[in-house]
């Protein structure tokens, strides 16, 4: 049975469910050539509105997914970040992955980590989660400096083809970090960010 799914929040943001409301603001996002640099190509609008519908989707069937992320102060959507399960034939499947992507505006503010922060205290500590993983192209290294500020690691042995990006393709090499459920619960005392109760 899954259980209901309420917003999770930091001082600054408000991870929750979607609105109608975020699909042009997303669709603007996924259309942005600099956002989707590390991706094949922008989404186009059925694409974009397609992704919310199958993230929708997850949470109705697991529990958790990729949340609307928005700034607590002024309500604004500036993207998504959370929980999703990656179907793909690789050799550290199966897997739950977290994952963000952000509207330019909030870029270099800190709320990429912060919000991943509070996707894997829910990840670990309320569906109990052996491990989350997350995976970018080899040259998205602003995603993968989020992926160590959050206590996650790299094997160089990890790193594999994606197999559903074209052979030749510079984006195909995807790196992988780790994090498992013992390191997250040996981590030193406040190094993730404090949600508020409301």
């Amino acid at each position: 049975m899954v259980r209901p799914i309420m917003p999770l929040r930091t001082n600054r943001l408000v991870l929750r469910r979607w609105q109608d409301s975020d699909r042009d603001p997303f669709a603007a996002l996924n259309a942005d050539p600099e956002v989707m640099e590390h991706f094949p190509a922008p989404l186009t609008r059925a694409e974009s509105d397609a992704m919310i519908e199958k993230v929708e989707a997850h949470f109705d069937e697991r529990g958790f997914g990729l949340w609307a992320l928005e700034i607590a102060e002024t309500g604004e959507f500036i993207g998504f970040t959370g929980l999703s399960t990656p179907r793909f034939p690789a050799h550290f499947m199966p897997a739950i992955e977290i994952g963000w992507r952000l509207a330019r505006s909030a870029w270099g503010r800190g709320y990429a980590s912060e919000a991943a922060h509070l996707a894997l205290k829910f990840g670990f500590e309320d569906v109990n989660l052996p491990e989350i993983v997350s995976f970018t192209a080899i040259g998205n290294h602003r995603s993968q400096a989020v992926m160590a500020r959050i206590g996650m690691t790299h094997d160089p042995v990890d790193d594999f083809e994606h197999p559903l990006v074209s052979e030749g393709s510079r984006l195909r090499r995807h790196v992988l970090y780790r994090l498992p459920a013992e390191r997250w619960a040996a981590r030193p005392s406040g190094t993730a960010t404090r949600p508020v109760r409301r």
